[in-house]
């Protein structure tokens, strides 16, 4: 198997910190995005951290002739890590073609062109979402996947199931997909980071932009769930353990090791934090008082989520090590810097 790897996506959040990691391990890194929701300076900080410039072609992957002509360019690539999607929940609600589309389509592209090598690899952007409001905590890989809550959600079981069904009659596609808790923080440099467009959808860069002062204020939605202090319980993992996972993921696949051609594994740190703790997280690392206030519940939220990490500590080898403080000072630092 060669080292060379396409991250679709790969100028976005998770996909540019995954591409400093590849870079890091000695892969080279050819990066499809179309900007969309990115910006193309993303590629300066990722060169400044790594001191190499990945391969990057702009182009839509809706696009299936391009996506034809891409594998054909780089008929090398025997891996990818599809992280290319659209994911916020609220949009694809109002707008559920796009998200099947975006999201369902351009899989399907992908995987007619790696079934067409013979030998692949693929690494798949899923997420928690397909537990629902899971019956148990921690959220193990045997969860029951409940029904969806929103087309996006939707899009990431459906996007699973295709893989798994490709698998089934390509046993030399080997496939994981990465169920991800809460991403957040920025790499350590501060050269890159998560950068919303237009109003955040995160709770972190909300509180970021609140704590800068460009947001009023920050609305924490419902204070009367049954949590120990009423807020949303969630898993939130910095986003250079998750990118790290990534490539722990990828060299399994390459070193065959897996045990079948299609795997999952949660990526948290097994540890839950409400609303109001990654506000005292936020307040402790920045000195800053935060102005919020308690608003009603909003639709869709469960009450809470956070993963069991056994799975993928013990299998993978890999273990999320920052904390929700380091990861909400690393976010408050790059806020600092994209705001100055």
């Amino acid at each position: 198997m060669g080292k060379r790897i396409l991250v679709t996506g790969g100028l976005g959040f998770i996909g540019s910190h995954t591409v400093v990691e590849l870079q890091n391990e000695g892969f080279e890194v050819v990066i499809v995005d179309n900007l969309s929701n990115s910006s193309e300076k993303v590629l300066e900080g990722i060169t400044a951290i790594t001191g190499k410039e990945p391969a990057f072609e702009k182009f839509d992957l809706r696009d299936k002739e391009k996506v034809q002509e891409f594998f054909q360019k780089y008929d090398d690539v025997n891996g990818v890590i599809h992280f290319a999607a659209s994911k916020a929940v609220g949009e694809s609600v109002e707008l559920p073609l796009l998200y099947y589309e975006n999201n369902l389509g351009v899989l399907t592209y992908m995987l007619q062109e790696l079934t067409k090598k013979g030998a692949a690899n693929f690494i798949f952007s899923s997420s928690c979402t397909v537990y629902g409001q899971a019956d148990v905590m921690p959220i193990t890989e045997s969860a029951p996947v409940k029904a969806a809550e929103s087309p996006y959600g939707n899009t990431k079981q459906v996007g699973e199931e295709i893989i798994r069904d490709t698998c089934k009659v390509n046993p030399q596609l080997n496939a994981i997909a990465l169920r991800y808790f809460n991403p957040i923080g920025a790499h350590p440099s501060v050269e890159i980071g998560e950068l919303p467009l237009g109003v955040p959808q995160n709770l972190v860069p909300f509180i970021t932009q609140t704590g800068i002062g460009m947001r009023e204020q920050l609305s924490v939605f419902g204070d009367d769930y049954p949590t120990p202090d009423g807020t949303c319980i969630r898993d939130y993992i910095h986003v250079v353990d998750l990118a790290k996972a990534h490539v722990a993921a990828l060299q399994r696949l390459v070193d065959e090791k897996n045990d079948s051609n299609y795997e999952v594994f949660n990526l948290g740190t097994g540890t839950g934090s409400s609303v109001l703790e990654v506000i005292q997280s936020f307040e402790r690392v920045s000195g800053e008082k935060l102005n919020y206030r308690i608003a009603p519940r909003r639709e869709g939220d469960v009450i809470q989520a956070y993963a069991d990490t056994k799975k993928a500590n013990e299998v993978l080898g890999w273990s999320a090590k920052s904390t929700l403080d380091d990861a909400m000072k690393s976010a408050w630092e790059w806020e600092k810097k994209v705001r100055s």
